[in-house]
């Protein structure tokens, strides 16, 4: 199945959303709850699947359903639909946190991207959603995703979001190392692995984790600065304690001035 052929525009800096455009009978797909806004004339159904298959039997979609399940993401998938028999109508999605929307023609892609399984934000109708298993026992047990990768194919536009800012790198049968968790999409051409961050001191107290991922062939990758764990983890830091004061307060300060109030 061709993918429908979609106008987009990309609105905002750091908190983005995406305002795609249907014409009548054009189709977009999204994650669930990722919608921002759509005009009157904008039908939408959830449904089990991609509908990149539409002769797909029952089977066909309990097992798309129960790879999906394996990859945290939502068992089904909203599309929405431009109803109305004539006239072009919009809807928008929006970023579930602080980063980029970054918009792929998969067709430019050779029909085909590796994503991590919590990247994909909507597409044109058409696009295959499955998942990537690793082969690799070390890059599976230590590579930040897993053993499991999300897998994107078609030929029309897709779009993901990453956070902090993005940058586009093109390898030419080159290899370049990159923290796990900054890893936002990679082209099929590229071979992905992970390797020990240095030597033991290094892997210890480098703060840079125990393993770097690898990335090396010749083809597109994407990279975020700002992994949303690592955002997570920065948020959960200074998060009030169970006494309702923040763990980034500083105690010995906390201390001198409930000594003065007394």
């Amino acid at each position: 199945m061709r993918s429908h052929e979609i106008d987009y525009q990309v609105f905002g800096d750091d908190l983005q959303f995406v305002e795609v455009e249907l014409d009548p009978g054009e189709t977009v797909i999204a994650e669930a709850g990722m919608m921002m806004y759509m005009e009157d004339g904008i039908g939408f159904e959830t449904k089990m699947g991609d509908g990149s298959k539409p002769k797909a039997g029952f089977l066909d979609k309990v097992v798309s359903v129960g790879m999906r399940a394996i990859t945290g993401e939502s068992l089904f998938l909203t599309h929405f639909s431009n109803v109305t028999p004539a006239g072009k109508k919009r809807v928008a999605f929006g970023a579930p946190y602080p980063g980029k929307i970054m918009a792929i023609d998969l067709d430019e892609a050779n029909g085909e991207l590796i994503c991590q399984k919590d990247a994909f934000l909507c597409a044109a109708l058409g696009t295959e959603l499955s998942i990537a298993f690793n082969k690799k026992l070390g890059a599976g047990l230590f590579g930040g995703e897993g053993f499991i990768l999300q897998r994107l194919r078609g030929d029309g536009m897709l779009f993901l979001h990453a956070g902090g800012s993005v940058i586009e790198k093109r390898l030419n049968n080159e290899k370049i190392l990159v923290d796990t968790g900054c890893i936002v999409a990679f082209e099929s051409a590229i071979s992905y692995d992970i390797q020990r961050a240095g030597n033991l001191k290094s892997m210890i107290f480098g703060g840079e984790g125990l393993f770097l991922a690898t990335l090396q062939g010749t083809g597109r990758i994407w990279l975020q600065s700002l992994p949303f764990s690592r955002l997570a983890d920065r948020i959960l830091k200074f998060a009030p304690s169970q006494g309702g004061k923040s763990a980034g307060e500083g105690s010995i300060v906390n201390g001198a001035v409930r000594f003065l109030q007394q």
